[in-house]
């Protein structure tokens, strides 16, 4: 990335590595040496990959490992960027779905007993368990694949093209899948169409996805934040890389049962914070009407971004800049600042929590 273009500006990434404690703080800084989270809005259309995140600790020995390999960062089949975890959360901004972890153990039976082309996999599950389902058909050659899951395809197709398939209904998605991919290929990622969790968020609601949790992003759009990395160990839906023996270390192999989070109100009435386990990073949605003022102290790093209307953002200092949809902005750590609403607004603010 390049520091100051030819209007004087400079990119975050520069910005806050030339100046870490006045940035994030010193305990911040200490703790992790860099912005600890990224931030971003996601419009998915087109489904993203199956993809599973290491622990911090598997990280570094991945990290360390691929290295020592002289595999380049860039390498189409490097699987570990950097030496970090990713756990995520995202906020719906409208009706969202998602895979999120293995049905419980019932529900995976009765998938496995009511689609023809899956009664073979029962004896498997019944004796190996999640990971020996899992490990079988991802180890399939292109062909088993292909095989097994034509007439699958050959049957759900239509009905997902005439418009009789619900998107609680996993056919649905595995027949968008095949719809937008290549028809020669039937991509693994179908199975866990079926075998994973589909959950349907609504807007203002949250999931939290921790290492070892297989997940994807169907459709919808969201406010996405995650730590600092960009280790991803992909299962299927993508034309990308995906290494099998090193997805299925990481893969927690047993039930999850989906949490869809709230968010906790906050005093003011005007903050709504959706807390998680990762010490990394905190995602709070804020309301704003014309009449309101929020008021805040940042003990580190703040990214603003606003999703609707119009606000001034005013340091304790007295300077104040306009911030309109889809304009963001940076707090440094020990600020205190005011959010006040020029119009009905809606922000949201990453940060990193107080320990």
């Amino acid at each position: 990335m390049g520091s100051e273009s030819e209007n004087g500006s400079v990119n975050l990434d520069t910005f806050i590595s030339n100046q870490l404690k006045e940035s994030l703080g010193a305990k911040v800084t200490n703790v992790f040496g860099r912005l600890p989270f990224l931030f971003k809005v996601l419009d998915v259309n087109d489904m993203l990959s199956i993809q599973v995140h290491p622990t911090k600790v598997e990280a570094e020995k991945g990290f360390k490992r691929e290295n020592e390999l002289g595999i380049p960062l860039n390498a189409s089949h490097r699987n570990y960027k950097d030496d970090n975890h990713k756990p995520e959360i995202m906020v719906a901004l409208s009706e969202f779905w998602l895979l999120h972890g293995f049905l419980t153990e019932d529900k995976l039976r009765n998938v496995l007993s009511s689609v023809p082309e899956f009664t073979d996999l029962i004896p498997i599950f019944e004796k190996e368990g999640y990971l020996g389902l899992y490990r079988t058909v991802m180890e399939q050659t292109e062909e088993e694949t292909n095989n097994t899951l034509k007439p699958l395809v050959d049957r759900i197709l239509p009905l997902y093209k005439k418009g009789e398939l619900s998107k609680s209904d996993p056919a649905y998605w595995a027949a968008k899948a095949i719809d937008t991919g290549d028809d020669s290929v039937i991509d693994k990622g179908i199975y866990s169409i079926y075998f994973f969790n589909i959950v349907k968020v609504e807007k203002g609601e949250a999931v939290f996805q921790d290492a070892g949790i297989p997940h994807a992003y169907l459709e919808g759009q969201n406010m996405e934040l995650m730590a600092n990395s960009d280790n991803v160990l992909r299962g299927g839906l993508t034309p990308k890389h995906v290494d099998v023996p090193e997805l299925l270390k990481h893969v927690t192999f047993e039930a999850t049962v989906p949490n869809i989070l709230k968010g906790e109100a906050q005093s003011d009435g005007l903050e709504r914070i959706y807390k998680s386990p990762a010490p990394d990073f905190e995602l709070s949605q804020i309301k704003l009407t014309n009449q309101d003022v929020y008021k805040s102290n940042s003990h580190s790093a703040q990214i603003l971004i606003v999703l609707e209307g119009e606000v001034e953002l005013f340091e304790e200092e007295g300077a104040s800049i306009n911030l309109s949809k889809g304009q963001s902005a940076l707090i440094l750590a020990n600020c205190s600042y005011i959010i006040a609403a020029k119009s009905s607004a809606i922000l949201f603010k990453a940060t990193t929590p107080e320990a």
